[in-house]
């Protein structure tokens, strides 16, 4: 049998089909955890819609929930290959009603944490067919309640909060805030940019899906950029991973005074998709600028005014 080291899941992607099949069964038959965990990712950027464009929190949000849904699997009698016809569901329903650990939350996990292990689990059953280990899909008809508050309520931008926070910043952690709430970039977006990127007054960012858009910069963001010094000979001005730069966003918050509110990078994104939108009333705009394929997906990142046609009905 051909041997894979289990920090290359990639490796699998090498196996013949009776040597991924065997490997397949036998890592579901033990409930061997990390080797379920390389078998999805195998299979997330191989053969999946997005293959190796799949980015590494999606990879990452998936791994997760593989390691929390295969030790629940063997503890709960159920058989990886043979699940039984309401096993999704009961792994659902278990979610649901499991405490909020993380620090700071209460209750039990959120609709959104509860849909991405969900996520992860399908993933990881869809791994398993396509290495020809079952056909079963437990999940099929496990129904995920969606949460019925809005995006936009439960993770607000940040408004007033943005130009305190750049008191606190050195001058490296206040351009990526700027590219973030000012430019609209996701914080992933960002933390690849180079010096190659810029171009005059305009930004070409590389966003999810490989896809490509040119992004104007305004002043402040312009004279941000200017001021970085590039970090390597590929003229990376960032050389932060993820945890890294949230760990020293998340300082300059406490130190400006706005500790409770850190709600992570995405909500500076729509703090530029907000004040883009009140400038322009426009959302095919505001979509193009965020990078957005569709508008349904830009209204979700715009606080609108309660009272927006407040003006416009009072004739009526």
């Amino acid at each position: 049998m051909t041997l894979v080291r289990r920090q290359d899941p990639l490796a699998l992607t090498h196996l013949t089909d009776q040597a991924l099949r065997v490997r397949g069964v036998e890592a579901a038959s033990t409930y061997d955890t990390e080797m379920l965990v390389q078998l999805t990712r195998a299979y997330m950027t191989s053969a999946s819609l997005k293959g190796a464009r799949t980015s590494s929190r999606t990879l990452d949000a998936y791994s997760l929930a593989v390691r929390d849904f295969v030790p629940w699997a063997r503890d709960h009698g159920v058989q990886l290959l043979r699940p039984g016809r309401r096993d999704g569901s009961r792994y659902v329903a278990q979610l649901q009603t499991r405490p909020n650990q993380a620090k700071g939350r209460r209750g039990t996990l959120s609709p959104a944490t509860v849909a991405q292990y969900i996520a992860g689990a399908r993933a990881m059953y869809r791994a398993l067919r396509w290495a020809g280990a079952t056909e079963a899909q437990p999940f099929e008809d496990a129904h995920v309640p969606p949460d019925p508050t809005p995006g936009i309520v439960r993770n607000p931008p940040y408004m007033q909060e943005i130009d305190a926070v750049l008191l606190c910043c050195d001058d490296r952690l206040a351009a990526l805030l700027l590219l973030c709430a000012h430019a609209g970039l996701r914080v992933s977006e960002a933390l690849d940019v180079t010096l190659a990127d810029l171009e005059g007054g305009r930004l070409t960012v590389r966003g999810k899906g490989g896809k490509v858009r040119r992004v104007p910069l305004g002043r402040r963001v312009r004279a941000a950029l200017s001021a970085l010094t590039p970090l390597s000979p590929d003229g990376a001005l960032f050389a932060w991973k993820y945890h890294q730069a949230t760990y020293r966003m998340r300082k300059a918050f406490r130190q400006a005074g706005h500790g409770e509110a850190w709600r992570g990078f995405h909500a500076a994104r729509k703090h530029s998709g907000t004040r883009l939108y009140r400038a322009t009333r426009d959302f095919t705009r505001v979509g193009l600028f965020l990078g957005h394929s569709s508008v349904d997906t830009t209204r979700r990142y715009v606080a609108v005014q309660d009272d927006d046609v407040a003006g416009e009905v009072e004739d009526f």
